[in-house]
């Protein structure tokens, strides 16, 4: 298997995996059982898995808590509001281009009198500052735009929106599920108060996640899942240890090696990209190049249905675009949310390069898809 879909998932690395295994075994004692000193032990390994997820993106380690997953912090950040806008300020703002748990959790609060406004993107797939500054009122309460798309790997202008939210007293909130592990982020300096993160997109356990929640100024948010008052009474529930354990380990390599992994791939992808176009004629790329994921790229292969051409491919993985609804062979309501056309819609790939690709894979994938695409169009 050559493996392109690193957007949908990464490999756990192996030194993740070995760092966990024990806590299935040898050291499954329950975290929030009496304090024993076998579980004492335990609870400083959770806390400084913790520590280390906020190193890598400049918090505190008392503003992490730990989730299911970015789809479980997306909705706690956002539902979480709910008691705010009983105090009058109930508005909403995201984009048309978020991933499909922030535009649900968003159209669940329209049920209780909130307003919410979804900004349609550039053509590069970045927001229009103009018309974001155009939408805020007086009663805006949350911003929610997502740091990296998940289809299209376009990086938002996180610190410009930020920034224009700290200045009207609004709370911003990211879903940086695909951006975490993979460029520099600093959530004090970007003035991000609400953040979500996935373990599993940056080569940690599926299962697990996080959600950064400012304390200084604190922001405050309401508890969705009630019971035993876990994570600071804000996600109760048994923390699955041997999945917080990995999620700390995979964020502690990922903060020491950021830089040699983002040059790495990112040279692996523009590779590929100059040698897909030399072989396969016509390709055009969706989204910013300019600020893009640096493993990421979104293609359009004219005369050519993505679909057919992916159940065709014996040896590489990828996609025809997000993960999360890939279940459902629709229209991608990202691309189409960017305005791009149908037909490029139909024939767009996505290529998600990854830390344990190397450049041989990169050419057999090639060649795979060079040998596919040209059958297809000789049909």
């Amino acid at each position: 298997m050559i493996y392109l879909d690193n957007n949908a998932t990464t490999m756990v690395d192996k030194r993740v995996l070995k760092i966990m295994l024990p806590y299935f075994t040898d050291r499954f004692n329950n975290p929030h059982s009496q304090i024993t000193l076998h579980n004492q032990g335990i609870i400083r390994n959770v806390e400084k898995a913790r520590l280390e997820i906020s190193k890598l993106i400049g918090a505190e380690k008392d503003e992490i808590i730990f989730t299911s997953g970015a789809t479980e912090a997306n909705n706690l950040a956002i539902k979480g509001m709910l008691s705010k806008t009983l105090r009058g300020k109930n508005h909403f703002i995201t984009l048309n281009t978020e991933h499909k748990c922030v535009l649900e959790a968003l159209r669940k609060l329209q049920l209780n009198n909130c307003k919410i406004s979804v900004l349609s993107v550039k053509k590069d797939g970045i927001i229009d500052l103009d018309l974001f500054k155009e939408t805020i009122t007086n009663k805006t309460v949350l911003v929610s735009v997502m740091m990296a798309n998940n289809e299209t790997g376009v990086i938002q202008p996180i610190n410009k929106i930020a920034r224009i939210c700290k200045e009207k007293n609004i709370l911003f909130h990211t879903d940086a599920a695909q951006a975490v592990g993979k460029i520099k982020i600093d959530v004090k300096k970007m003035n991000i108060d609400l953040m979500s993160i996935s373990a599993h997109k940056f080569y940690g356990p599926k299962g697990i996640g996080a959600l950064f929640l400012r304390r200084k100024p604190r922001v405050r948010i309401d508890s969705l899942i009630d019971g035993g008052g876990q994570e600071m009474n804000l996600r109760s529930g048994t923390l699955p240890v041997p999945l917080c354990i990995g999620f700390g380990e995979a964020a502690r390599i990922a903060r020491k090696d950021l830089l040699k992994d983002y040059k790495k791939t990112k040279s692996l992808r523009d590779y590929f990209l100059k040698t897909i176009k030399n072989r396969i004629k016509g390709i055009t790329i969706n989204g910013s190049m300019k600020n893009r994921l640096p493993g990421n790229i979104n293609l359009s292969i004219p005369g050519i249905k993505s679909i057919n051409l992916i159940s065709k491919l014996k040896e590489t993985v990828l996609s025809a675009g997000s993960a999360c609804t890939s279940s459902n062979i629709e229209q991608s309501y990202v691309l189409e949310g960017m305005k791009i056309k149908k037909e490029k819609i139909e024939s767009s790939l996505r290529v998600g390069i990854g830390k344990f690709n190397n450049r041989k894979e990169i050419n057999l994938a090639i060649k795979e898809l060079e040998v596919i695409v040209h059958k297809m169009r000789n049909i």
